[in-house]
């Protein structure tokens, strides 16, 4: 898995004109479900999410979590994270899973942010989405599973 996690202020979804989902402070995910994720990928991904201390304690330092700050999630599946733009003009998406498989990873992946007690909204998969966020810092991370240790 691949997540483009960003603290915001604000964040939505669009579809065909009509706003789905809707958070307020806490972290928009853009998450893209690669080829090898498994239910124990999402999972790892989530718990280290849902533990992230990237808000502002009282001293200006990022020590706070979601849950510390009463946060939300929108989590956006973006399968285009996967897309390999080294060779030629067009993107290859060779390393994303197939779209059936990758959504009910990114499923898995926000019911076990959900178990954990934190709001978790959802853009819509396989859809054209408008994505509008009020970034706050900007504080933006990006997450490789191949990487993420809970």
């Amino acid at each position: 898995m691949r997540i483009v996690l960003q603290r915001v202020n604000e964040a939505s979804v669009v579809v065909e004109g009509t706003e789905i989902s809707a958070i307020e402070r806490g972290f928009l995910l853009l998450v893209g479900v690669g080829k090898g994720d498994t239910r124990e990928t999402a999972a790892a991904m989530a718990a280290k999410i849902s533990k992230l201390r990237v808000f502002q304690d009282e001293n200006g330092k990022m020590n706070l979590d979601l849950k510390q700050v009463r946060g939300e999630v929108l989590s956006v599946p973006q399968f285009t994270l996967l897309g390999n733009t080294g060779k030629g003009n067009r993107p290859g998406f060779d390393a994303a899973a197939a779209p059936q498989e990758a959504k009910i990873l990114w499923k898995k992946f926000n019911e076990d942010i959900r178990s954990t007690g934190i709001p978790v909204k959802e853009g819509e998969f396989s859809a054209c989405m408008e994505v509008k966020l009020v970034n706050d810092g900007p504080v933006t991370f990006v997450m490789d599973s191949e990487q993420v240790r809970a």
